[in-house]
């Protein structure tokens, strides 16, 4: 099983939550079939689908392989905002009505 870093990256690969993530990843599986095919079936997915699991074990096996893409993964990773203690937020499905997304909030919220 691949580390939670890993499994929060591929679910926002999964999103498509941040291009210069997904374009990184999807520089780098460029020609690895299995890897292709977990990024492909991953679209869209839930956070904690098979799928999105199946992505975060490519990205653990790519890492391992490639040390120079696990310090650019980890570095784009941190740029987005998305590292232990930042937010990354995701809505799916049919929304209807308002819609907050937030971290950190001192006081109320009116619309």
């Amino acid at each position: 099983m691949a580390e939670p870093v890993l499994v929060s990256i591929a679910a926002a690969l999964a999103a498509k939550a941040a291009t210069s993530l997904y374009e990184l990843v999807r520089r780098t599986f460029a020609g690895r079939e299995d890897a292709e095919a977990a990024l492909t079936a991953a679209e869209g997915a839930a956070p904690d689908s098979a799928e999105v699991a199946a992505l975060a074990d490519q990205l653990a096996a790519a890492e391992r392989a490639d040390p120079e893409f696990a310090t650019e993964l980890r570095g784009i990773w941190g740029q987005v905002g998305a590292t232990d203690g930042g937010v990354v937020n995701q809505i799916t499905g049919t929304v209807s009505g308002k819609v907050v997304q937030a971290r950190d909030i001192q006081g109320g919220i009116s619309f």
